[in-house]
């Protein structure tokens, strides 16, 4: 938006207290302004929790109209989460338009109550049609991130300090990062770095003490390359891998077709079903191999070395996960937003 319309005003608007207080400063994204309204999940959850989160959001929803009192926003735009419903009924009131983008392949129920107060839905893949009425929605595709878009493999190569000549592994879980997945890389790394692999291992911070303390006890680890967190490195870390390992939320249905990145994808297992959907999509189609968390343990060694010492079957996968990229999603998307807005942006 800013880059593409340079007098656009952007306002965010998230919960109080919320986890995305940490995200924003990372993002570099500049704000014009940030409001925070009170909301909480009625879906999962105990009736205590449930009446206190009714609370909270009929509260939200009349901060949410002073929202909408002062910024007088032209279009609104929402991703999901709880925050989206009062805001989404206050705009709905006073007749601002609403964008509401889906990232992952199927809605769960927070989108599906939203999607009453919008007049568009964008989503990332064209399997998501489905679910909503055709006049309602259009494929944007996955936005990524401008440091997703510039990272080359020969950067990411430089700033690992990785030997171009070794095959790269690639082991993330998200922020807080995945237990089973760390516990279960560890236990293969030294067979992995005898065979001449070297991996760059992403814990989260959940379980880096943990891992730091592991690395230490290990005699040679010259080619594995441990972090807590990557945010703008990320991009260069899956532009340098050859496999990666790691969960199935939404940003592996834009961020590995862009890469051209054949994946092991491990859904989180007690969790809504929107992961395995996710990992399904891409190993449908070529790009992945879907690896059931209760087995990891017994298969994951085999299917990485399988993988890694098959270049023909890495190379269907990588042109399979490069079939599948939709571009330009970021900017698809904020020309939905100024159409909603009747192009004042």
């Amino acid at each position: 938006m800013k880059r593409q319309y340079p007098k656009v005003s952007l306002s965010f608007v998230g919960t109080v207290g919320g986890f995305e207080r940490p995200l924003l400063a990372e993002s570099q994204v500049s704000f014009d302004t940030q409001d925070e309204v009170r909301a909480g999940p009625l879906h999962g959850v105990g009736l205590w929790r449930s009446l206190v989160s009714l609370v909270q959001l009929m509260i939200g929803t009349l901060q949410a109209f002073g929202v909408m009192l002062r910024r007088k926003p032209q279009a609104l735009l929402l991703t999901g989460g709880w925050v989206g419903l009062p805001v989404a009924l206050a705009a709905w009131v006073c007749r601002v338009p609403a964008l509401i983008y889906l990232p992952d392949i199927e809605p769960g129920l927070t989108i599906r109550v939203l999607k009453r107060f919008v007049r568009r839905v964008a989503v990332t893949v064209e399997d998501s049609r489905v679910y909503f009425p055709a006049n309602e929605v259009v494929v944007t595709g996955y936005p990524l991130r401008q440091s997703m878009l510039e990272a080359t493999r020969e950067e990411g190569i430089q700033t690992f300090q990785l030997d171009s000549q070794r095959k790269t592994l690639l082991v993330f879980g998200g922020s807080r990062g995945s237990r089973a997945i760390n516990y279960a890389l560890l236990d293969v790394l030294p067979v992995l770095l005898e065979k001449g692999m070297q991996v760059v291992h992403v814990t989260g911070t959940l379980d880096w003490p943990d891992v730091e303390m592991r690395r230490a006890q290990m005699t040679d680890t010259a080619n594995y390359h441990v972090f807590p967190y990557l945010h703008h490195e990320m991009g260069l870390a899956m532009a340098a891998a050859d496999l990666v390992l790691c969960r199935s939320g939404a940003s592996v249905l834009g961020e590995f077709p862009h890469f051209g990145l054949p994946s092991i994808l491990v859904p989180l297992a007690y969790v809504w079903r929107y992961q395995k959907v996710n990992a399904d999509y891409l190993a449908e189609r070529g790009a992945a191999v879907v690896m059931d968390e209760k087995v990891m343990a017994d298969t994951l060694l085999s299917t990485i070395q399988t993988l890694l010492d098959d270049p023909a079957r890495l190379e269907q996968m990588r042109t399979a996960a490069r079939a599948l990229v939709v571009p330009d999603g970021a900017l698809a998307g904020a020309q939905q937003l100024v159409e909603l807005a009747g192009g004042a942006a």
